[in-house]
């Protein structure tokens, strides 16, 4: 057991002071961190090719945030490019603080070229790893970092105290810009063009062409324990990850602590995070060790097939040179290993101890089933569009395609002016039953409307989200905004509400952020609608989420006055 340091946060390219707001012990101290985070333009070069790219304080990735829990966070953005631009602080709570939540034009218009914004939110009941990206269009290709959430002074964690924390960021690097391909895609009706590579903590590594020196190197000691702290910033796939002849023990996903187990691989999809505690060789082992990752790919659509690598390498003062050492390649699970994929997410279990309890909805008040998968919409293009059957490529939940405002949904909520911005009717359950992962109905269009469902504050919910086989079945990572949910249950083939529940795990299921619906199957999650506020939740292939795969849920305030939305900052950027 091991108290955790707030590491020298004056060497990560941020202005940070530190304001303590009473005269507390110091274990009680609450802090106020402030940030300011520079919008700018930056060149980067990558496998032979220099390009322009939307970067944080001048650095890609973005510099790392640090806090405890309990924290005030007081982060301004200022933005100096063309693009408008929101942050969004993901799997961060926002308990009343939906101003600050950052999804463009669901709680905030973007910041403009020239304007600025203070994200205003306090960290409450949690801490782990987290990260930030931007929330617009697909920016957040090169606009993230990662947020480190420690626990509250002098509170250890539940697991050995490492030697040294290491953040590991992975990510997606196009030679072309991102905003011209994702434009492109909308434009045409067709699939977006993949990324050129994958990327650890910015650098593909050796396995790609021109990269041998963009390669990141993990320089560890022998006989030491280290955390690191996976994040998949990556754009549009799921992750295999290991690190040659080594073992990882799981601690923490999602910000939240696990029941330790020992793996050599783990699969993280975009929006999640894991932290493992790797524990070095005894003595230095005349050896380096590759580390890679390479993607879990479920669909009939194109995807990036490579593999992005970085080293482990182990420091030996008396070794001049490791170039001669033998290097060690990990063995990755088949690209489309769903057996791994299933039997590594059951193995994700909450705590569940007195000090970290899982809190699981025991009595549900609403029960909702959520079709999610992909559709058609008619072309509107003279010259024909490039999606099956001349159609264009859509995304839905129950059938129903989010057309995204041009006025924030929490802005018009809390103002009483939602007529035309928004209707409160989204379906509870499909409108049309089909054999949901059997053979799809011929009708594959989807509709198009903004909707929100409508919850009443403190309503416990258990939602069934289920694959379709349209367009060909998929894994879909969901990620909910403003809550954590528990996964109680999850399944191949069509959720059968006569049996399935009955399978359901009450007591110490994974509390997360983000989960992947599986490909061909079903997942229930439950939750606490107890923060006011409108929360988007989506796919984080943001292929499928500019295809539609998004929805809202307005919560409503509570009787009591902390149950209540705050009121919007002054300065909340207007559209």
């Amino acid at each position: 057991m091991a108290s955790s340091t707030l590491p020298p946060l004056c060497t990560i390219g941020i202005f940070l002071t530190l304001t303590a707001l009473s005269l507390l012990p110091q274990h009680a101290l609450a802090i106020t961190r402030h940030y300011e985070l520079n919008i700018t333009m930056l060149n980067v070069t990558r496998l032979c090719h220099t390009k322009s790219l939307v970067a944080v304080n001048g650095q890609f990735p973005g510099p790392r945030i640090v806090a405890r829990e309990g924290d005030r966070l007081l982060i301004k953005v200022n933005n100096h490019v063309p693009n408008n631009i929101t942050i969004h602080w993901h799997g961060v709570r926002q308990l009343r603080s939906g101003w600050a939540d950052g999804p463009a034009y669901i709680t905030q218009c973007p910041i403009q070229t020239g304007q600025s914004y203070v994200y205003n939110y306090t960290i409450v009941g949690q801490r782990g790893t987290l990260f930030y990206h931007a929330h617009i269009s697909w920016l957040r290709a090169t606009v993230y970092g990662p947020l480190i959430i420690l626990p509250k002074r002098d509170v250890p964690y539940p697991f050995t105290k490492p030697y040294k924390e290491v953040p590991i960021i992975f990510g997606e690097w196009f030679n072309a810009d991102p905003e011209a391909i994702v434009s492109q895609a909308l434009q045409t009706g067709a699939g977006p063009n993949v990324s050129d590579a994958y990327t650890i903590n910015g650098l593909p590594g050796p396995l790609y062409n021109c990269s041998a020196k963009d390669t990141f190197k993990l320089k560890v000691k022998p006989g030491k324990t280290y955390l690191l702290r996976f994040i998949n910033a990556a754009l549009n796939d799921e992750l295999f990850f290991s690190i040659a002849n080594h073992t990882l023990t799981v601690v923490e996903a999602d910000a939240i602590y696990v029941k330790p187990f020992e793996t050599d691989k783990i699969l993280i999809t975009p929006g999640q995070t894991t932290n493992v505690l790797l524990k070095t060789k005894p003595k230095f082992p005349g050896a380096t060790f590759l580390m890679t990752a390479r993607p879990y790919a479920t669909g009939l659509g194109t995807f990036d097939n490579s593999t992005v690598a970085g080293i482990l390498e182990y420091e030996n003062p008396s070794l001049h040179s490791i170039k001669k050492l033998p290097l060690f390649r990990p063995a990755l699970p088949a690209l489309n290993d769903t057996s791994f994929a299933t039997n590594f997410s059951n193995k994700l279990r909450s705590l569940a101890s007195p000090q970290f309890p899982a809190n699981v909805p025991q009595n549900i008040d609403k029960h909702f089933l959520f079709t999610v998968g992909l559709g058609t919409s008619p072309c509107d293009q003279p010259q024909g569009c490039q999606g099956p059957n001349g159609s264009k490529f859509a995304a839905s939940i129950n059938n129903i395609s989010f057309v995204q405002p041009n006025t924030a949904l929490l802005q018009s909520h809390f103002s009483g002016q939602s007529s035309g911005v928004y209707s409160p009717d989204f379906p509870f359950s499909p409108l049309h039953w089909f054999n949901y992962t059997g053979n799809p109905p011929n009708n594959t269009v989807v509709g198009n409307a903004t909707k929100v469902l409508v919850l009443p504050f403190n309503t416990s919910v258990e939602l069934v989200m289920q694959d379709t086989s349209i367009l060909g079945a998929e894994s879909h990572p969901i990620h909910l905004h403003g809550f954590n949910f528990f996964v109680v249950g999850q399944g191949f083939g069509n959720y059968d509400p006569n049996k399935d529940p009955k399978n359901f795990n009450l007591v110490d299921p994974i509390e997360r952020n983000t989960f992947g619906v599986p490909s061909g199957g079903w997942v229930a999650i439950r939750f606490l609608a107890d923060n006011p506020g409108v929360w988007l939740m989506h796919c984080h292939l943001e292929v499928h989420t500019s295809w539609g795969l998004k929805m809202a849920w307005l919560v409503l305030d509570g009787k009591l006055p902390n149950q209540k939305l705050l009121p919007p900052p002054a300065d909340l950027p207007k559209c």
